[in-house]
């Protein structure tokens, strides 16, 4: 899990409903409760090009004028997780905790496994998380966007309901241990890669793009075959109108993948997206966290320290993820450790689009360069080597890691 920051206390903290009739407003949406039922309204915040009410729809995603989403009771959810049982927790955050649910199959929801997530009373951003999510995700439907099924707003609860991702984070994938956490192989990686990079893309894409800006590997869940999609909207911005570059916010985000001018000047581009992208790929590469302080001093902050090993394979060699085994194909891993360069770069202009990271991960991928294979020793080979010193599987870059649950909500201060 990332550690999290604050520039400033939010100036007014939206109070969480007190009774069966209340009504909850953002910009444009409106979300209003009563004792006879829930309904949601308002224009989008989302530009379609006609400028109309219909939804604007992208080759592989769509976005919708109003939120679809269905209305859960807290009798409901509460059945679905046993009560909300400790041994169905699959993770907690800052807004609260996350339980595994079983609806009934005759319920109207596809797949009856899903996840709740469950404001913790004494949060104060979960609130605003909250109505974030459901003006984002309720209105985003795309292959590599988490779907968003629905939620409950009932007296002082406020819930989420997510599709289930079987598989967990890739953050539990690249830095879990134990026997249930197996090494993604290379070709995973470029897989998960490129469903990361497609939903990135068709945020940016909108008329009025949607800065996702919490970006990081704990908010990249996988399904049973590892399909990648982004999850947790919480933080999630408009982005500037036509005339502007960036839009000026509260710095607030995940330390080590926050993009360094919004950490400085809280302006927060499109493209502060990309470098937390850029992040994510050092990760991948390495195995190793964004930010880590067990790490020697001048290594903390990954990308700080790993940048001069990207340019030239033999540099590269040395800081790859030992759990590959060598088993990547070299002249692919350079390429994503150019791609990594470019998104890191410190000027938000200077860095690849979202589109164009997709095109270039696709590319890699489809060079189908055989990976390299480990070098067969020799028996005798294999017995001086042993006497010469331990084989290790783990390079000394790589300390041990902590233990992460499967499906994390880092928590948020």
């Amino acid at each position: 899990m990332g550690i999290c920051f604050s520039s400033a206390s939010v100036g007014q903290s939206p109070s969480t409903p007190q009774s069966s009739s209340v009504t909850i407003s953002q910009t444009t949406t409106s979300i209003t409760t009563s004792s006879s039922g829930s309904t949601v309204s308002g224009n989008s915040i989302f530009s379609a090009a006609s400028g109309s009410d219909e939804a604007s729809l992208s080759p592989t995603g769509l976005m919708l004028p109003h939120p679809n989403l269905r209305i859960f009771s807290f009798s409901e959810l509460k059945a679905a997780t046993r009560n909300f049982r400790s041994d169905t927790i699959l993770g907690e955050g800052g807004f609260g905790k996350v339980y595994k649910g079983w609806l009934d199959p005759k319920s109207g929801v596809n797949g009856s496994v899903i996840a709740v997530k469950k404001l913790n009373s004494e949060s104060m951003q979960g609130f605003q998380e909250w109505q974030s999510e459901v003006n984002f995700l309720g209105r985003l439907s795309h292959p590599n966007l988490v779907k968003l099924l629905g939620y409950c707003l009932e007296d002082n609860e406020l819930l989420l309901v997510y599709e289930f991702m079987q598989k967990g984070s890739l953050e539990n994938h690249l830095f879990g241990r134990g026997s249930a956490v197996q090494p993604l192989p290379w070709d995973i990686r470029l897989k998960i890669l490129i469903g990361a990079a497609r939903g990135l893309a068709f945020l940016h894409a909108s008329d009025r793009k949607v800065i996702y800006r919490d970006f990081k590997a704990s908010n990249i869940l996988l399904d049973g075959s590892y399909h990648a999609k982004i999850s947790d909207f919480g933080l999630a911005k408009m982005g500037p109108t036509a005339s502007r570059s960036h839009v000026t916010t509260q710095v607030i985000g995940t330390h080590g993948y926050a993009a360094p001018e919004y950490v400085a000047t809280g302006h927060l581009y499109v493209k502060s997206d990309v470098y937390a992208f850029g992040v994510v790929l050092l990760e991948i590469l390495t195995g190793l966290r964004a930010l880590d302080p067990n790490r020697p001093s001048g290594q903390h902050n990954l990308a700080d320290w790993i940048k001069p090993h990207l340019t030239e394979r033999r540099k590269l060699k040395h800081v790859m993820d030992s759990h590959l085994e060598g088993r990547y194909p070299s002249r692919s891993a350079l390429q994503i450790a150019q791609l990594a360069l470019n998104c890191l770069e410190n000027e938000p202009k200077n860095r690849p689009s979202m589109q164009e990271i997709v095109e270039t991960l696709e590319r890699v991928n489809s060079a189908n360069e055989r990976p390299r294979e480990p070098r067969v020793r020799s028996n005798n080979q294999a017995a001086n080597r042993r006497n010469q010193q331990h084989l290790q599987h783990r390079s000394p870059l790589h300390p041990k890691q902590e233990v992460n649950q499967a499906y994390p909500l880092p928590p948020r201060t």
